[in-house]
């Protein structure tokens, strides 16, 4: 897979990610990335802005793009520890990149344990994801599952409150117990968490909204929630 941009290419290579090759733009001259470049012994070639634009589906890549190798996805069950206080987020069928990179990057700085996400019915860790990420994708556990209801029931057993979002919910989100671990549940833009989903968190939560637009975009929505939830 492809990534572009500096900031996601230098984490990735300061993670030690493997990059099968690295191209720059004909004029590129940012002489402390290529600084970096020499200091990991990181080959690379020049490639028209055309070609770049090509390989990142034209994306912004400012003059940096690298095949390397694809993100993998982590197992539940090396990530669950019940010795501590955990928050994971469980993401129900999010299909923007845009808005999964930004929920990655507030994951990241707010130190989450890891999202979690269905193999169906939602955005991969692609280029886009991992630009919108700026780096953060380089460090935080995205998990996969089979199915979302069953990982509620395994993180129930695990002492893990699942909490919800609702606009009918009479709970405030400021109201997620910080004592316990919780796993955080949004879903799709357009129509929500399904209703199965919803039905098995333990409690649900809303955001109030006070002006005449009656909902946040989702990236938005998990910042507030991660930040409630520390």
């Amino acid at each position: 897979m492809y990534i572009y941009g500096k900031n996601i290419v230098k984490e990735a290579i300061i993670n030690k990610r493997t990059i099968y090759e690295l191209y720059l733009d004909n004029k590129f001259n940012d002489n402390n990335f290529l600084n970096l470049l020499k200091e990991h012994n990181i080959k690379y070639s020049f490639k028209d802005k055309g070609e770049l634009n090509n390989l990142s589906e034209n994306g912004v890549h400012q003059g940096v793009v690298a095949g390397i190798k694809p993100y993998e996805y982590k197992n539940l069950e090396d990530i669950l520890d019940s010795s501590k206080r955990q928050r994971f987020l469980i993401l129900d069928e999010i299909t923007d990149p845009h808005n999964l990179g930004a929920i990655l990057r507030t994951a990241e700085a707010t130190n989450l344990d890891g999202i979690i996400m269905s193999k169906k019915h939602q955005v991969p860790l692609n280029g886009t994801v991992a630009k919108v990420s700026s780096g953060a994708i380089e460090h935080v556990n995205v998990i996969l599952v089979g199915n979302i209801n069953q990982t509620i029931t395994k993180l129930k057993e695990n002492n893990v409150l699942v909490v919800g979002t609702s606009d009918k919910a009479t709970n405030s989100y400021l109201e997620i117990p910080k004592d316990l671990s919780v796993a955080i549940i949004l879903g799709n833009e357009g129509t929500g968490i399904r209703h199965l989903v919803k039905e098995n968190c333990d409690i649900l939560v809303k955001i109030p909204m006070y002006g005449k637009v009656n909902s946040l975009n989702v990236s938005v929505a998990a910042a507030l929630m991660l930040y409630a939830s520390l």
